[in-house]
């Protein structure tokens, strides 16, 4: 799975995952984080998520970074946000108020700007890659933000044979796994959703879970 993928799926208007909402789970469990005023907060993957405003509304500096610029662009102007644009080494970055998006690949992120980040915010990213990325994905991203970050990750568990993702099923024995000796993730809630997602029962998806980890640095 490459980026080309992405990209057409934005082009296609094949975006099903957007969520037209704030996501309950981030808003019930992100305050017992108490990240203080202004800690800057990455959201990868973000594409045009409302997560992101919310994150700005308590107080947040957000870093989003969607690859596809159609999504970096939609967000703005269907928030009725000018943004200010820059070049940086990674992307064009999009700056209104509070949020920032970083038009880029999350791969081509340095040490420096993943370390000015003290939160994370992941519902989308790591479902959203394949097995043989996450791991990778994981290190570079997770193994980079600042030593004492703190995060909420969400993710989904299905038998992943019945069905092709993204998103993909990503059980917590994989989060252990890959997440082990820079974070540590601790499940904090685990909630049966299958009677909620009808286009997993259509495509024969017997049990569906969302999973949502605390994440702490721990180098």
């Amino acid at each position: 799975m490459d980026a080309e993928f992405w990209l057409e799926r934005w082009r296609d208007g094949r975006t099903h995952f957007h969520q037209s909402r704030v996501t309950p789970l981030l808003q019930k469990y992100w305050p017992a984080l108490e990240l203080g005023p202004g800690s800057r907060v990455l959201v990868p993957l973000a594409g045009k998520s409302l997560d992101m405003l919310w994150l700005a509304g308590q107080g947040m500096q957000v870093l989003g970074v969607e690859l596809a610029r159609q999504a970096v662009e939609q967000f703005f102007d269907e928030n009725t946000l000018t943004p200010v644009i820059s070049q940086t080494p990674a992307g064009d970055l999009y700056t209104a108020g509070d949020v920032a998006l970083l038009c880029a690949d999350i791969f081509d992120l340095d040490a420096a700007l993943l370390g000015s980040c003290h939160g994370v915010y992941d519902r989308a990213a790591l479902v959203a890659l394949p097995a043989d990325m996450r791991a990778r994905y994981a290190r570079h991203v997770y193994g980079q933000l600042a030593p004492d970050y703190r995060g909420i990750l969400i993710t989904l568990d299905y038998p992943q044979a019945q069905m092709d993702g993204p998103p993909f099923s990503v059980n917590d024995e994989e989060v252990q796994r890959i997440y082990a000796g820079h974070s540590r993730a601790t499940l904090i809630d685990r909630r049966d959703i299958l009677e909620k997602e009808p286009k997993f029962l259509d495509r024969g998806v017997a049990c569906l879970d969302t999973l949502v980890y605390r994440l702490d640095g721990a180098r």
